[in-house]
C-alpha cells in the first residue's frame, strides 16, 4: 500500500438545508375540485401519502443510502405532481445551508431546487465517508462525487433567481468545483494504488492541482462573506500545494526513467518545495482543528493531512537526495531553471454523472414507486392517449387483415386442389388395399341420434298408445250413439202407448246437433284409421332399415359394400399388369408423393398457429401498452407526439416481422404442395386402380343414401304418430264432452218421461170418470196405412223414401229409421181452431220444461297440415253448413197466436260444422246427417222455428193442410181432446231434413289422400 493510501486524504462534505412542516393536503384538494371536477375526498389517501413521503425525506433522515432512497422517492413525486398541479401553491419554508437564514416561497420549482441541494449534500457526504482503502469504497466515492456534481450543475442549469445563498450561481458553481476536484483526487488514488504510469499519474496529479489552485483564488472572496467554514479554506490550500508536489515528483520520476536525470533532479527539488509548504499548513492546521466547528469535515481531518503531507515529504526529500547524488557521481546533468521545465499536462478524469442519469437506472425507478396520483389523468393527456390507442388498433387490424387474408388463401387453394379429399384417396391406393372402412360420420350420426330417441320413447310403444286412444274413442261414440237410440225408442213407444195424452216433444228435433257431433266424429274416426294405416305400411317399409342401423352389424355392411368393388383383385392398384414389381414401385412413388403432401400439410397446420400466437402476444402487448405516463412527462413538450407516438410503435416491429415470415413460409409450403399434387395426379390419377376407388366410393354413396332415406322416412312416422296422438287426445276431449251431454240430455229426459207418464195415468182415470165418455179412436184421423197400435206397427209406418210400407222385421235399435227425411212440396196446413181448454185442466197437463238444446261441438281441427308423408293424394273437404232447427223451448204450452203470413219465412238456425281433420277419401261415401222419423201418426212435420231473442214465446209453426194429404179434412175429434191435439201439433216430431247438399271438395284443397296428410 502506498504512503497516501496508508493515510486517507480527508474530503469535504456539502451541509444540508434544513426546513419547515409543509401543508399539502388543502392545496391538492382545492386544486382537484377546481381544475379536475372530482371528489377531493377521493383522492385523501394520495393527499396522506405525499405529506408522510416529504417528512421522511427532510425530517430525521441522516446522510446515509436509506437518507438518498427517501429523496429520491419525494423528489420522483414532486415531479409528477409539477405536471399535473403546475399552478399549485404551496408556502415552502427552507434555512439557507451556510447563514441559516429561513426564507419561504410558494413555487414547486423552490421545493424541487432544495430536494436536489439535499440529495448533493447526501451524495457528497456518502463519498466523504467511503474507505477509499477498499477498491469498492473507491468506486463508491468516486461515483457519488460525480452525481454530487451532477445533481448542483443541475440547479444552476435550471432554477434562476435563487432566493438564498446556499442556491446561487457562484456558490453552486464553487461547490461544483470542491466535489470535482475531490473526484479527480480519488481518481488520483485509484491510479497510485494500481500503480499506473509515472506519466500519467503525474498528469491527474497536476489536473487536482489546478482545481484547487483555483479553488484557493476563489474561497477568499467568500471567506469575506463569512460564507463558508474557514477550514475549508485551509485544506484547499494545503491540497494545492499537495498536488503541485505530486505532479512534480512522478513527473521526476517519468523523466528519470527517461534519461533526463537534470530535470528529473530539479523537479524533485520542486516538489520538496511544495511539499514543505504543504506539511507546515497541515501541521498548522491539525493543531488548530476541532471536530465541532467543522461537522462537513471528518473528525481526524486535521492529523491525516499532516501525517499525509509528512510522508510525501519524507519521500520527495529521499528521492531528490538520491537524485543530487547520482548526478554527482554518474550524470554530471546540467540543471536547468525551474521555470524553463515544460509545463505538465493535464488530464480531466472525472466527469459529472447527471441526474436525468441518476434517475434513469432502474433501482433509482424501483425506489420512487408508483406514482400517488396515478388515478388523476389531465385531459390534454387522455386525448393524446387516445390518438395514440387508435394508432395501435390501426395497427392491429392491418395484421389481422393480412393474417386472414393469407389462412383464406390457403384454405382456399388447398379446397380448390381437392387435397384434403383426395389425399386419402391416394393413401389407400398407395397401400394397396381398401382397409377396413369405419360408419361414416354422418351415418354414425344419424345412428346415435334415433337409439336415443327409441331409448326415450319408441316408435312401437307410440303407435301402441294411437291404437288405445283410437280405440278408447269407438267405444265411446258406441256408447253414445246407443244411447240416444234407446232414449228415442223409449219415447216413442210412450207416445203409442198414450196416443194423444203423450206430450213430449220427439228426441229427434232434440237431439240433431248431438247426433251430427257424433256422425263428424264417426267421420272423423274413420279418416284417422285411414291415416293410420300409411302411417304404419311406411313404418313398416323402413322398420328393419332402422333395426340394421341401430344394430352393430351395420358396419359389416359398410364394409361389405366397398369390398364389393375390390373383390376378385387383390391390389387396387394395377397401373402397370405387366409385373407385380412395377406395381410396387409405382405404389411406393405414390407412396412418396403422400408423405411428403403430408408434411407440407403438417408445416402448414404450424405455420398457421405460430401467426396466431404471434398475433395473440401482439394484441396483449397492444392491450397492456399504456403511454400516459410517458405523455405526462412530455407534457410540456410541444409538437412531440408524432415523434413519441412512432418510437413507442416500433416496441411492435419485432412481432410484426414475425408476421410477415409466416405468410412467406405459408407460401413456399403451398407451392410446394401444388407442386407435388400435380404430380400425384398424374402418377396415380389413371388406371385400374383409380377406378376400382370410384366404384369404392359410389357403393358407398349408395349405402349412405340408403340409410338415409330410412332415417328420413323413420322421421317422417315420428312426426306423423305426434301429430296423431296430438288428434286423438283431443278427439277424445270431445268424445268425453259429447257423451256427458247425450247423458245429461238422456237423464232429464228420462225424468220428463217419467212426470208425464204419471200425467197420462191421472188423464186417463178422468177421462174414464166422466158423463160423455170421450169419442172412440176410431174416429181420430187416420192416415192411408192401417192403424197399427203396438210398437211394432208405430215403426213400420215409419218409412225412408215414402215408399209403401214393408212387413215388420226386428231391427237393432241403433238401425231404426232415424236417418230417413219426408221432405213436403207445400207448407203443412195450419190446424183447425178449437177452443182453448179450460184453465185446470190446462194446468195440469203441463210437463216440466225440456232440456236447454245441446250446443253442437266441432271436432279437432287438422293438426296435420304441414305433413308431407302421404305424397299428394290426400283430400280435404271445407266447412259444411247444416240447417239445424232449433229444439222447443216448452213440451206442453198454451197454443200460440196465430202464425205469420206464408211469405215470411223463418231464417233457420245455421250450425257450421269444421270437417274432421282425419279427412274422407275422394271415392268415399259421406255420410249424410242423421234423418228423422216421420210425424207420429201419419201428420206431417216441420221444422220448430228457432227461439226469440228476448226470451218469449216462440212464434207459431205454419198452418197444416191435412187436404194436402189425404183429400179431406178429418173428424174433428171431442171437444175435451181439442187441447192436447193443439198442443200434440205444436210438438210434432221433427226429423232431420236432409243437408243442403253441401259441396265435397278433397279435404285441405291439395288432393292429398285422406289422413294426416297436408
Amino acid at each position: 500500500m502506498s504512503l497516501s493510501m496508508a493515510h486517507q486524504s480527508p474530503l469535504v462534505s456539502i451541509p444540508k438545508k434544513t426546513t419547515e412542516e409543509v401543508d399539502w393536503t388543502t392545496p391538492i384538494r382545492s386544486a382537484i375540485a377546481q381544475s379536475y371536477g372530482e371528489d377531493p375526498d377521493n383522492y385523501a389517501a394520495e393527499c396522506a401519502n405525499l405529506q408522510r413521503c416529504r417528512q421522511d425525506a427532510v425530517k430525521g433522515a441522516g446522510s446515509d443510502m436509506t437518507a438518498r432512497d427517501l429523496l429520491y422517492k419525494y423528489f420522483g413525486q414532486l415531479e409528477l405532481l409539477e405536471l399535473r398541479f403546475a399552478e399549485i401553491r404551496v408556502n415552502f419554508a427552507w434555512r439557507d445551508a451556510f447563514t441559516n437564514k429561513l426564507i419561504t416561497q410558494t413555487s414547486i420549482a423552490y421545493e424541487k431546487a432544495s430536494i436536489i441541494f439535499q440529495i448533493a449534500a447526501t451524495h457528497s457526504a456518502i463519498a466523504a465517508a467511503q474507505n477509499r482503502s477498499d477498491p469498492e469504497g473507491l468506486k463508491r466515492a468516486f461515483y457519488y462525487s460525480r452525481t454530487c456534481a451532477g445533481m448542483l450543475t443541475y440547479i444552476n442549469d435550471n432554477f434562476l433567481h435563487a432566493p438564498s445563498t446556499d442556491l446561487s450561481r457562484e456558490v453552486i458553481k464553487f461547490l461544483v468545483g470542491i466535489i470535482m476536484a475531490q473526484a479527480t483526487e480519488i481518481f488520483f488514488e485509484k491510479c497510485t494504488e494500481e500503480k499506473k504510469g509515472n506519466t500519467l499519474i503525474s498528469k491527474i496529479a497536476a489536473q487536482a492541482a489546478f482545481m484547487y489552485t483555483a479553488l484557493s483564488d476563489e474561497v477568499k472572496e467568500f471567506m469575506g462573506k463569512g460564507i463558508f467554514d474557514r477550514n475549508w479554506v485551509t485544506i484547499i490550500q494545503t491540497k494545492a500545494k499537495y498536488f503541485t508536489s505530486q505532479a512534480q515528483y512522478f513527473r521526476a520520476l517519468a523523466d528519470n526513467a527517461a534519461g533526463k536525470h537534470g530535470d528529473a533532479l530539479v523537479r524533485f527539488q520542486v516538489a520538496e518545495t511544495n511539499a514543505k509548504e504543504a506539511h507546515r499548513t497541515a501541521s498548522s492546521f491539525a493543531s488548530l482543528f476541532v471536530t465541532q466547528m467543522s461537522p462537513n469535515l471528518p473528525p481526524d481531518a486535521g492529523p491525516s493531512l499532516s501525517d499525509l503531507t509528512k510522508a510525501h515529504l519524507a519521500l520527495c526529500t529521499e528521492k531528490k537526495n538520491e537524485a543530487q547524488r547520482e548526478n554527482d557521481l554518474i550524470y554530471n546533468a546540467v540543471l536547468p531553471s525551474p521555470d524553463t521545465l515544460p509545463a505538465i499536462e493535464k488530464t480531466n478524469v472525472a466527469s459529472i454523472i447527471t441526474i436525468q442519469d441518476v434517475y434513469a437506472t432502474p433501482d433509482v425507478q424501483k425506489v420512487i414507486g408508483p406514482d400517488l396520483f396515478i388515478r388523476l389523468i389531465p385531459l390534454s393527456v387522455h386525448e393524446s392517449a387516445s390518438v395514440y390507442s387508435e394508432e395501435k388498433a390501426k395497427l392491429v387490424r392491418g395484421e389481422v387483415e393480412k393474417a386472414d387474408e393469407a389462412e383464406a388463401e390457403v384454405k382456399s387453394a388447398l379446397d380448390a386442389m381437392g387435397v384434403k379429399d383426395g389425399l386419402t384417396r391416394f393413401k389407400a391406393i398407395a397401400d394397396g388395399a381398401l382397409g377396413e372402412e369405419e360408419i361414416p360420420a354422418e351415418v354414425r350420426r344419424w345412428r346415435e341420434d334415433i337409439a336415443l330417441v327409441e331409448e326415450r320413447e319408441g316408435v312401437e310403444g307410440l303407435m301402441a298408445e294411437l291404437n288405445r286412444l283410437k280405440d278408447s274413442v269407438q267405444r265411446e261414440l258406441d256408447s253414445v250413439s246407443r244411447d240416444l237410440e234407446i232414449e228415442s225408442r223409449d219415447c216413442e213407444a210412450m207416445r203409442v202407448k198414450y196416443d194423444h195424452l203423450w206430450t213430449q216433444a220427439p228426441s229427434a228435433s232434440l237431439t240433431k246437433s248431438l247426433r251430427q257431433d257424433l256422425k263428424s266424429n264417426y267421420s272423423a274416426l274413420e279418416a284417422a284409421a285411414a291415416s293410420d294405416e300409411q302411417v304404419v305400411t311406411l313404418w313398416d317399409s323402413v322398420k328393419a332399415e332402422i333395426a340394421l342401423l341401430l344394430s352393430p352389424q351395420v358396419e359389416e355392411i359398410f364394409r361389405a359394400s366397398t369390398e364389393k368393388a375390390g373383390a376378385g383383385s387383390e391390389n387396387l392398384l394395377d397401373l402397370d399388369v405387366a409385373s407385380e414389381s412395377q406395381d410396387d414401385e409405382e405404389r411406393a412413388k405414390i407412396r412418396q408423393f403422400v408423405d411428403e403432401i403430408e408434411e407440407r400439410l403438417s408445416r402448414l397446420n404450424r405455420i398457421g398457429r405460430e401467426r396466431n400466437e404471434v398475433l395473440k402476444d401482439l394484441k396483449e402487448k397492444v392491450q397492456s401498452d399504456d403511454v400516459s405516463h410517458l405523455l405526462l412527462l412530455n407534457r410540456r413538450n410541444t409538437g412531440v407526439e408524432s415523434t413519441l407516438f412512432a418510437g413507442e410503435l416500433e416496441k411492435f416491429r419485432p412481432y410484426q416481422q414475425r408476421l410477415a415470415a409466416t405468410v412467406h413460409h405459408e407460401q413456399l409450403a403451398l407451392q410446394e404442395v401444388s407442386q407435388l399434387w400435380r404430380g400425384l395426379k398424374d402418377i396415380a390419377g389413371r388406371g385400374p386402380g383409380a377406378r376400382k376407388w370410384e366404384e369404392r366410393e359410389r357403393r358407398k354413396k349408395d349405402t349412405v343414401r340408403r340409410f338415409s332415406h330410412a332415417r328420413d322416412v323413420y322421421m317422417e312416422v315420428r312426426d306423423g304418430l305426434a301429430k296423431g296422438l296430438q288428434f286423438y287426445n283431443e278427439l277424445t276431449e270431445l268424445t268425453s264432452s259429447l257423451k256427458r251431454n247425450a247423458k245429461s240430455f238422456i237423464s232429464s229426459r228420462t225424468v220428463e218421461r217419467d212426470t208425464l207418464v204419471g200425467q197420462a195415468e191421472t188423464q186417463k182415470r178422468l177421462s174414464s170418470t166422466t158423463s160423455s165418455p170421450p169419442p172412440p179412436l176410431a174416429e181420430k184421423p187416420r192416415p192411408p196405412p192401417p192403424s197399427r197400435t203396438s210398437l211394432d206397427g208405430a215403426f213400420a209406418s215409419m218409412n225412408i223414401r215414402g215408399h209403401a210400407p214393408t212387413p215388420p222385421q226386428q231391427q237393432l235399435p241403433s238401425q231404426t229409421s232415424w236417418s230417413t227425411t219426408h221432405r213436403y212440396s207445400s207448407p203443412p196446413p195450419p190446424p183447425r181452431p178449437s177452443q182453448p181448454p179450460s184453465a185446470p185442466t190446462r194446468a195440469s197437463m203441463l210437463p216440466p220444461p225440456p232440456p236447454a238444446p245441446y250446443q253442437p261441438s266441432a271436432p279437432p281441427s287438422d293438426p296435420y297440415a304441414s305433413l308431407g308423408i302421404f305424397g299428394s293424394s290426400a283430400t280435404s273437404s271445407s266447412s259444411t253448413t247444416y240447417s239445424t232447427p232449433p229444439p222447443s223451448t216448452s213440451s206442453a204450452l198454451p197454443p200460440p197466436r196465430p202464425p205469420p203470413p206464408p211469405q215470411q219465412q223463418q231464417q233457420p238456425y245455421v250450425y257450421t260444422q269444421n270437417q274432421p281433420p282425419y279427412a274422407q277419401h275422394q271415392g268415399q261415401q259421406s255420410y249424410p246427417p242423421p234423418q228423422s222419423q216421420p210425424a207420429y201418426g201419419g201428420y206431417p212435420s216441420y221444422q220448430t222455428p228457432p227461439p226469440s231473442s228476448n226470451g218469449s214465446l216462440p212464434p207459431p209453426p205454419p198452418p197444416i193442410s191435412y187436404q194436402s194429404q189425404y183429400g179431406s179434412l178429418p173428424q174433428p175429434p171431442p171437444q175435451g181432446q181439442q187441447p192436447q191435439q193443439q198442443q200434440q201439433g205444436q210438438y210434432q216430431y221433427q226429423g232431420f231434413p236432409p243437408p243442403s247438399a253441401p259441396q265435397q271438395q278433397p279435404y285441405g284443397g291439395h288432393g292429398y289422400p285422406q289422413g294426416y296428410g297436408r
